[in-house]
């Protein structure tokens, strides 16, 4: 699958860089979309084209995408709390799904890679999975636009006529990073001991070069129309990921968290989010999110990945030690 531009939006964060670097090992010409060119620094080294593009300006994508044989669809707001949420999460994400299909119709992209997420999966059953159907829970925002994100590419690359494949990443986590994603941000918070409390939320820590690579045998192998699960089978609590960062580095003294009552935690979350109007911050708790996944456990039943695409990850706590590893050890803070 070498002849052709393959490009990737959002390609300077997380996911969309891992897959720059992994494509062009695999000898593909690679395009590389992002909203802010001046910042190079994560494409130093690498023989791939820099371009301009913006979600929510669908000129940018069609000016983009030219030329272009196949999209990794990575670029989206990933933010679980905003002043304006409707527009900077939903809005972003929902308008944006639609400007990046018409404007790869505008130029006759043949295939794309979404980039979804387990957010858009139904948490009543256990272990989730894409044939139990969408998350019901209208609570989040950001789980809303990736519900209603996931089913509108569907439509519309059935519309269009375009082969579309649709990924779901759980937390991803590990190198190569250039900024702190949402995921990362949290085992560096573990780094520090700034976890004290184990709010009973569950984690499924996935290596974002394990995504990378499912999101590269998608384009290969997935089926049109079909959504498949990235994530590990099994949870990982917040005790559990901290006793893996104390055994690792015993010198940094970590403490395991203390299990918290449900009503306890209710009214922390409950005093930071009017803490958050005044200080602008988003709240490091937050009551939706403690009724949409308190006590939940985050597994998930990942065997359509595993047979169709031969999807085959590291373990979660293998993933979480090498993540711990590279941030202790490699990670600093972009100088800009």
């Amino acid at each position: 699958m070498s002849k052709g531009i393959s490009l990737v939006t959002g390609a300077n964060g997380h996911l969309g860089n891992n897959l720059v670097r992994l494509l062009l090992n695999e000898g593909e010409t690679v395009r590389a979309s992002v909203r802010n060119t001046a910042n190079t620094a994560p494409f130093e080294g690498l023989d791939c084209e820099l371009a301009y593009a913006d979600l929510t300006k669908k000129d940018s994508l069609i000016d983009a995408f030219k030329g272009v044989q196949r999209i990794y669809a990575v670029g989206a707001a990933f933010k679980m709390w905003s002043k304006n949420p409707k527009v900077d999460v939903y809005d972003n994400n929902v308008i944006g799904t639609r400007n990046l299909f018409e404007a790869a119709a505008a130029n006759k992209v043949q295939e794309i890679v979404y980039v979804s997420s387990v957010a858009a999966l139904d948490f009543t059953k256990l272990p989730a999975k894409e044939s139990n159907g969408y998350n019901r829970d209208r609570r989040n925002w950001y789980y809303n636009s990736k519900n209603d994100s996931d089913q509108l590419a569907l439509k519309l690359g059935k519309e269009f006529g375009i082969r579309t494949v649709l990924i779901l990443p759980s937390a991803m986590i590990g190198a190569q990073a250039y900024k702190l994603s949402y995921s990362n941000q949290l085992v560096w918070q573990i780094l520090q001991g700034e976890i004290p409390i184990d709010t009973s939320i569950t984690l499924n820590w996935i290596d974002v070069k394990d995504v990378a690579l499912g999101a590269y045998l998608a384009m290969q192998k997935g089926r049109d129309g079909e959504r498949y699960t990235l994530a590990n089978e099994k949870h990982t609590s917040l005790q559990e990921s901290v006793k893996v960062a104390r055994d690792l580095f015993p010198d940094l003294k970590l403490k395991i968290p203390v299990k918290a009552p449900y009503f306890l935690l209710y009214s922390i979350a409950g005093l930071m989010e009017v803490a958050s109007k005044i200080t602008g911050k988003e709240p490091l708790l937050q009551r939706h999110y403690l009724e949409m996944f308190y006590g939940l456990h985050q597994d998930y039943n990942i065997n359509k990945a595993k047979k169709e695409l031969g999807f085959a990850p590291k373990s979660s706590k293998q993933a979480l030690t090498e993540a711990l590893q590279y941030l202790k050890n490699e990670w600093k803070a972009p100088q800009i």
